[in-house]
């Protein structure tokens, strides 16, 4: 992976550079959480992001990762020391320390529905490279991709039905690959890269080792086009999408993810199951500090 020039900006979680002309290139870089994403890297990509827009040379983006895995999902470790005063607010959603269901609802609104769709809906496409696991939260951050190109290895997982919920906040299964298939990849877990790619989720599929050429050249043959092409194509196609329910669909769909958090501490005294938590992200759970709208002795996960 190319070091950043020195001319582009900096940021705590991602790296931002220009591999080819007229492509911006965003990499996830927490390889020691697996890529897996906070608020720091939410806010990072978003700001990644707005800069690449802003480049009048800058045509595609490619979002990436370092390491093994591009990303094992929101990390239920938590934030740290820190909380959503110390980010800017890029939506329309706030209060997000109100009590009970009102402070989570505002609060994932904020990082997790809006600002992906934000994401989705930016001028400029974006093209995935995915490679090793790609874990619920994650698929967010493909999802939020025009084109996804994964390596042979990738694996696409869903465990939020597995921790009592109904899919993550970004809720596009049934768009990504038909409502049959998303209810039982839903309910059993996991697609590979050959099955997302059969079923029209993944555009191409190669080798790991080819995996980062591979996508560098796809997005520098698109630079082939002029910038109105790019993006008229883009906004068209994700408009044909919006009309036949999309953004709706999502809608109930965060509204029905927020029913079950509430359900869940009323049941369990916390945001998910956390009977259902394998052993390992259980203690990550068990560890992490309260968050906004949670009741005061229980702990949050997404």
């Amino acid at each position: 992976m190319a070091k950043p020039d020195s001319k582009f900006p900096t940021f705590e979680t991602v790296i931002y550079d220009e591999p080819r002309s007229g492509v911006a290139r965003v990499t996830l870089n927490r390889p020691e959480k697996r890529n897996a994403q906070n608020m720091q890297m939410t806010y990072d990509i978003n700001s990644a992001f707005d800069f690449a827009v802003q480049q009048p040379h800058v045509k595609v983006i490619v979002l990436a990762a370092v390491g093994e895995h591009f990303s094992s999902g929101h990390d239920l470790s938590g934030d740290g020391d820190k909380t959503w005063r110390d980010f800017p607010i890029v939506g329309t959603w706030a209060n997000f320390d109100m009590p009970g269901a009102e402070g989570r609802y505002s609060r994932e609104m904020e990082i997790y529905l809006e600002i992906t769709e934000r994401w989705r809906n930016l001028s400029k496409p974006i093209i995935a490279q995915v490679q090793g696991k790609c874990v619920t939260g994650g698929l967010m951050l493909a999802w939020c991709s025009d084109i996804i190109v994964a390596s042979d290895d990738a694996k696409f997982i869903c465990t939020s039905t597995k921790m009592g919920g109904s899919g993550v906040e970004f809720w596009a299964y049934p768009w990504e690959i038909g409502p049959r298939r998303a209810k039982q990849w839903m309910l059993t877990g996991e697609l590979s890269a050959a099955k997302a790619e059969q079923y029209g989720m993944v555009n191409e599929v190669v080798p790991r080792a080819e995996l980062e050429a591979f996508t560098l050249d796809l997005a520098e043959k698109l630079c082939t086009h002029t910038s109105w092409t790019l993006n008229m194509t883009k906004a068209t196609i994700n408009h044909t999408q919006d009309v036949q329910g999309r953004r709706v669909s999502m809608q109930h769909a965060f509204a029905v993810h927020q029913l079950g958090h509430a359900h869940r501490v009323l049941v369990h005294g916390a945001a998910i199951d956390p009977n259902t938590l394998p052993e390992n992200i259980r203690a990550h759970f068990d560890k992490r500090a309260p968050r906004a709208g949670d009741p005061a002795k229980a702990s949050a996960a997404e």
